[in-house]
């Protein structure tokens, strides 16, 4: 009984905390839902209640007075180009780095490691002045480079584990049979490390589509800015012209696709970062 008693009290004290947290941070997400549908005399009389009436105006204001279909879009493009390039440039490196026996192949991974723990702040106007000389300043696609680029580590680092455990047994028998060494990548060890290859996409995509202060500074037509940085202009517009509603309503079309996306690859993402952690 006490050993009962004990572990119903160990669990609530466990489970307690994490209800309260739950809902410190999907609390102010609800309000910005709801408050996303109100008009502002609304959010002002009663700004923690439910609407009166379901007001989708706000939507339409943001998707049109404030450009977000533009930003939408843009924030679209550099994902993808920044995700699909991430995966060009990480796989084939991770695997030479795992796989093939290279004098400076460990010193190489350390290299790549060591960026992790490097701020990117320290190489924001670096990166300004190169873009700018090579033409790709408040361009998207210098924005996907840069942001490929600042992954490149992370998703090295994540994918070599993966391939770490695949038997070379495998490239062995491949070799025998003719295949040569990319034939042996793309073929044999890409598919094998597909968990690992889905969990670094969908970790950078959702990294990319939220980056809001290299965009601030590489960007600076209206026309190229991506979401987040539509989102900061309508959070200064709403100052002055109290489009509170139109903010939240902004707000919300730039969350809802991640948390979607979240909610559906959730186990992927977990079962790759605990595949990607056990090696031999």
């Amino acid at each position: 009984m006490k050993r009962s008693v004990g572990q119903i009290l160990g669990r609530t004290g466990i489970r307690i905390p994490l209800i309260l947290w739950t809902i410190a941070v999907l609390y102010p997400i609800f309000w910005m839902f709801i408050g996303s549908f109100k008009s502002n005399a609304e959010i002002y009389r009663n700004p923690w209640g439910f609407p009166e009436t379901w007001n989708f105006q706000n939507f339409v204001d943001a998707w049109t007075n404030y450009n977000i279909d533009t930003s939408v879009f843009n924030s679209l493009l550099v994902t993808l180009i920044g995700a699909v390039l991430t995966l060009v440039l990480a796989i084939p490196t991770a695997y030479a780095i795992e796989r093939i026996n290279f004098r400076g192949s460990k010193v190489l991974f350390t290299v790549y490691v060591s960026a992790m723990m490097i701020p990117m702040v320290l190489g924001w106007i670096p990166l300004f002045f190169l873009l700018s000389d090579l033409n790709l300043l408040d361009n998207i696609f210098g924005l996907a480079i840069v942001y490929a680029v600042s992954q490149l580590p992370f998703s090295i680092f994540v994918l070599t584990s993966f391939m770490s455990t695949i038997p070379k047994s495998l490239e062995e028998s491949a070799a025998m049979d003719g295949i040569t060494p990319y034939g042996t990548l793309w073929k044999i060890i890409t598919p094998l490390t597909m968990s690992g290859i889905i969990t670094v996409t969908i970790m950078n995509a959702i990294q990319f589509w939220n980056e809001y202060f290299m965009a601030l500074i590489f960007l600076q037509s209206q026309e190229n800015y991506t979401l987040a940085l539509a989102i900061d202009y309508i959070s200064n517009e709403a100052q002055y012209s109290n489009a509170w509603g139109t903010l939240f309503a902004g707000l919300v079309i730039a969350i809802v696709p991640v948390i979607i996306l979240y909610a559906i690859f959730q186990r992927r993402i977990a079962k790759g970062m605990t595949e990607g952690a056990i090696k031999g």
